[in-house]
């Protein structure tokens, strides 16, 4: 009997402890968001916009909304210093993007990424200044050789793997992240792209090659497969360390959007003054592998 009153009395202790709790969110004040690279043979790009609030329903309205304009952002390879300039790009569907790069009307002191190159930008946008450090690190990893199998465990003969050797220098610390390109398609990265060489240091070894995907649409079924007849490019770019950190970190978020049981993550941008986001640099080698239909 004793141990039938215990269990009551605890159940109604615990019962008597319930208390509903209303959150009061706040509307967050809008930070810069950044998302600028450059790449060797490529000049820089930047975009710069305004964060959203965490419950805002996206419109195409409200990205164009966003962008922020005039400001003054200079780039700097420490021999040149160039202020980007900013353009329209129209899109199809009726709204425009805003990027700044290359001033055309300036190109004495304009520049292409070139590897070993450290890079720093300034940005001035709001009565604020902000400053990020990227480098474009030595083509010190490439692809040795591409190849495609016979996609396994799949009665449809027309699914494939795309396969890869590489070759890891001696030394830790050679990161990359990877994107493909199918047929006329653009390059997207895959859904993880970004690796070290912790496992592979100094080593000789095959991977398989996933598709790139957009992450704007939902995954098809076959989304690990590519397909005979397809005409594919890897594209594999050595990145630095704070490139690393920012993309893995990044894709660890994206993939725990929904899930309650992820552990919690912060993505590690390189922006200063509390901005959001990341200047990172791309050292790009291409191979390209025609698989017969």
């Amino acid at each position: 009997m004793n141990k039938w009153l215990y269990a009551f009395l605890l159940s109604a202790s615990l019962s008597a402890c319930e208390k509903n709790i209303n959150f009061d969110l706040k509307e967050a004040d809008k930070v810069l968001v950044v998302d600028a690279n450059i790449e060797n043979g490529r000049p820089p790009v930047v975009v710069l916009t305004s964060s959203f609030n965490y419950f805002s329903s996206l419109s195409a309205s409200m990205v164009e909304a966003s962008f922020v304009h005039n400001a003054v952002v200079t780039i700097s390879n420490g021999a040149k210093t160039h202020q980007l300039k900013e353009y329209t790009i129209s899109t199809a569907l009726g709204y425009n993007l805003y990027t700044y790069s290359i001033d055309s009307a300036v190109l004495a002191t304009a520049f292409l990424g070139e590897p070993n190159t450290t890079y720093t930008m300034k940005i001035e946008a709001g009565g604020k200044i902000y400053n990020a450090t990227t480098s474009i690190p030595a083509l010190a990893k490439k692809t040795d050789s591409l190849w495609w199998e016979k996609a396994p465990y799949q009665e449809d003969t027309t699914k494939v793997v795309l396969m890869q050797k590489v070759t890891d220098p001696p030394g830790l610390g050679n990161y990359i992240r990877y994107f493909t390109k199918k047929n006329s398609e653009s390059f997207l990265p895959g859904e993880n792209s970004v690796f070290d060489d912790q496992f592979v240091d100094g080593t000789t070894y095959e991977i398989q090659v996933d598709p790139g995907i957009d992450r704007t649409k939902n995954l098809p079924a076959d989304s690990n497969y590519f397909k005979r007849g397809d005409t594919i490019t890897l594209k594999l770019c050595n990145i630095d360390k704070s490139s690393y950190n920012f993309w893995n970190t990044w894709e660890f978020a994206y993939q725990s959007i929904g899930n309650p049981f992820a552990q919690p993550n912060k993505v590690l941008g390189n922006i200063d003054n509390g901005a959001l986001g990341a200047f990172y640099g791309y050292g790009a080698t291409f191979k390209t592998l025609i698989i017969p239909k």
